[in-house]
């Protein structure tokens, strides 16, 4: 679009400066060497001329219009990257404070961290602090005796 903008208003420029260089009676309208047939009164040189003002403000609407719809296109897709960037960020925040449980669990730590922190973010307050996780019934399978699938989260 804005390439089509760009040829419009270059087309008026071109058009309007050959009739300008051209013309050298008041009611005779030459372009590009040749006479204008239609045109033989004052009154039609000016509709002529208006005509291409008219195309010269729609190429220039076209360009601004097609300038703009880039500009907010890349505005977008910025925005869109630093969101998906602090997505990756918080998930891979997620991932490794839930490695760092899972491993926990595994060497036999069982339990919760101390009441009001939350494993993983030093200072991080956790309110109303989780309750201890329930023991399990016995012959429910391991899942069932892990403090991970016990967290009411």
């Amino acid at each position: 679009m804005v390439f089509v903008g760009f040829l419009l208003v270059a087309a008026a420029i071109t058009v309007g400066a050959g009739v300008l260089l051209a013309n050298t009676g008041p009611a005779e309208l030459v372009v590009f060497g040749q006479d204008v047939p239609v045109v033989d009164n004052e009154w039609q040189v000016f509709v002529a001329g208006a005509a291409v003002a008219a195309v010269f403000v729609i190429g220039t609407m076209f360009t601004f219009m097609g300038a703009g719809r880039v500009l907010r296109a890349r505005r977008d897709l910025r925005d869109l990257r630093e969101e998906h960037e602090e997505s990756l960020t918080t998930l891979e925040m997620e991932k490794r404070r839930l490695e760092r449980e899972l491993a926990r669990v595994r060497r036999g730590e069982a339990g919760t961290p101390p009441a009001g922190r939350q494993p993983g973010r030093p200072g991080a307050q956790v309110w109303p602090p989780r309750p201890a996780p329930a023991p399990a019934p016995a012959g429910q399978g391991p899942s069932a005796r892990s403090p991970f699938f016990d967290r009411n989260e």
